[in-house]
């Protein structure tokens, strides 16, 4: 016979730091209804600062790994914690949230937390209501004030982290002032602020950036090339490919820039990706490895396949200038 537990069981078990956090009590925090979410609020104030971190760690762990829970109640909750490392992590509880007030709440806290902790996830997530407010999902209002917030952090004396982390929030916009902000830091010679300036590209979707992204391919910063790679893809830029295999061929030493370009290669394409990833895939003994080139070939197929979709949708004057150019190359 399986015994119940009660929420009220699953809240003594966190009071008593003496014992660990069992995987299978993580989803009784998920979807908390009003009642519940009282419960956790009156005894959270007694949980000793270690455990309450521990706790909130579980929980994105958890949330990485499984897409039918939520922890948004306790992220909302969580917001105006005492502690900014727990405020920071309520935060990123909130990184599948799409409500529309959420955005200035994140505003105020990017403003006026008096922690940089909470300060960069509110940045880092923002760039995601901006998307959303270039969707025409939230009012243009929100969208806004969230831009005006990260430009007046960039343009200030503030920490260098978190301003480089809203400028990589800017790039999902389509103000014209981005775009200075995107050169102007592109042409710094910190390799960060270049790093941070390729990652604004590549959120921009826009092709103007595309030669920028191409010569930092091969720069000698692995934080640069890692960087370049992501934006590549990001933009699809199909000249990248033959470069990206070249360098995987040459045996990129940096795993991150390696796992980025097999993704990027991913996103933007073409048969010579696929035949590299595919015998890549077949010379892999590493699990994890397997497991993200597999993952890779179905996003391919993806792409793949949206690519022979827009050749179909082509007009039909764009497919007799196909045509006429073709004639001109068999001529």
């Amino acid at each position: 016979m399986t015994e119940t537990i009660s929420f009220q069981n699953i809240l003594d078990h966190l009071l008593d730091s003496k014992k660990d956090i069992p995987r299978g009590h993580l989803s009784y925090y998920s979807d908390l209804d009003p009642m519940s979410l009282q419960l956790f609020k009156d005894v959270w104030s007694s949980v000793k600062p270690a455990r309450k971190l521990l706790l909130l760690k579980e929980l994105l762990t958890h949330l990485d790994s499984d897409n039918l829970v939520s922890y948004e109640e306790i992220g909302r909750a969580l917001l105006n914690d005492a502690d900014g490392e727990v405020r920071a992590l309520a935060i990123r509880l909130l990184a599948e949230s799409d409500d529309p007030q959420l955005a200035g709440t994140l505003t105020d806290i990017l403003l006026n937390d008096t922690e940089l902790a909470p300060r960069m996830e509110a940045t880092q997530l923002l760039g995601e209501f901006i998307l959303l407010g270039e969707l025409e999902e939230i009012k243009e209002e929100l969208q806004r004030k969230a831009e005006d917030a990260l430009i007046t952090v960039i343009r200030s004396e503030d920490n260098p982290a978190l301003r480089k982390v809203a400028l990589e929030a800017l790039g999902y916009s389509s103000r014209d002032e981005i775009i200075k902000l995107i050169e102007s830091a592109f042409q710094r010679t910190d390799p960060a602020w270049i790093a941070s300036a390729l990652r604004a590209m590549g959120r921009s979707h826009d092709d103007r950036w595309n030669d920028d992204v191409v010569s930092m391919l091969l720069n000698d910063d692995p934080r640069i090339r890692f960087a370049a790679v992501e934006a590549a893809g990001e933009l699809n830029i199909e000249e990248a490919g033959p470069i990206m295999l070249q360098m995987l061929e040459e045996e990129e030493e940096d795993d991150e820039v390696v796992a980025g370009a097999i993704w990027s290669l991913s996103q933007i394409g073409g048969e010579d990706a696929r035949i590299y990833l595919v015998n890549l895939l077949e010379l892999t003994e590493d699990e994890d490895m397997t497991k993200y080139l597999e993952d890779a070939l179905e996003n391919l197929d993806f792409t793949d396949e949206l690519n022979k979709f827009d050749l179909l949708s082509l007009d039909e004057n764009e497919l007799e200038e196909v045509d006429e150019v073709e004639v001109d190359e068999d001529d």
